[in-house]
């Protein structure tokens, strides 16, 4: 294949950052007087953005926790780990050889951004596609994006952690690659939902990737870079 375009999903993909969620969402509820959910109560609001999780438990009162759970994500993000060596090493060999590139995430944009400027991912995707409160549908996000850079599905692969990344990959015509690498992933459950590929170390991933763009690195094929920045 001729890979022109790299998607990212962001939490347990490219930083482990789905810890501090499950503990900020669980703070600012409590704070509210929320009863205590479990990681898994958590995890099963998944789907819409921050916003959007909340409206489902707290109906009446959203709005006033907004604030808190955003607080106490910043807080948080700064016990979480660094990007992984070999994530980082892929962000920029990415770059290095003009292979458009891009974040399609359920998160809101003002956690997103949080992320992306703590982990000094600001110059590292083209462009940035979050959730709604109604929830991200990231098989549109990805479609989207190729449409603006001209690029076909088939030159193009989306990497997630989770089993829904990778039905969106397939329903947006696009390789799937499961990011085993993450913690708690099980490469079984990304197989189940269709993935295409599965690493279960990033170096893994970093290998492969270097191969996939090599013939655009040489110059056999001419990478098409998008003409616009991110939305």
């Amino acid at each position: 294949m001729t890979l022109a375009a790299v998607l990212f999903d962001l939490d347990g993909t490219l930083v482990d950052t789905l810890p501090i969620c499950y503990l900020a969402f669980r703070g600012a509820l409590e704070g509210a007087g929320a009863p205590t959910m479990t990681d898994g109560d958590i995890h099963a609001l998944f789907g819409p953005s921050e916003e959007g999780m909340l409206q489902r438990v707290l109906p009446n009162d959203w709005e006033r926790v907004l604030p808190a759970y955003f607080d106490e994500y910043r807080r948080l993000l700064a016990s979480c780990p660094v990007v992984a060596p070999e994530v980082s090493a892929a962000l920029a060999l990415l770059r290095e050889r003009r292979i458009s590139t891009a974040l399609v995430t359920g998160k809101s944009r003002v956690t997103a951004t949080m992320s992306v400027q703590h982990f000094g991912l600001d110059d590292a995707f083209d462009a940035i596609e979050c959730g709604s409160p109604q929830g991200v549908v990231k098989a549109d996000a990805i479609r989207r994006l190729l449409e603006r850079w001209r690029l076909p599905p088939a030159d193009a692969v989306y990497v997630g952690d989770g089993a829904s990344d990778m039905v969106a990959a397939r329903e947006a015509g696009v390789l799937a690659a499961g990011a085993a690498w993450a913690h708690g992933v099980r490469a079984t459950d990304l197989k189940d939902a269709g993935a295409d590929l599965i690493f279960t170390d990033a170096r893994e991933f970093l290998t492969w990737l270097d191969a996939a763009t090599r013939e655009l690195a040489t110059g056999a094929v001419s990478p098409q870079r998008p003409s616009s920045g991110r939305r």
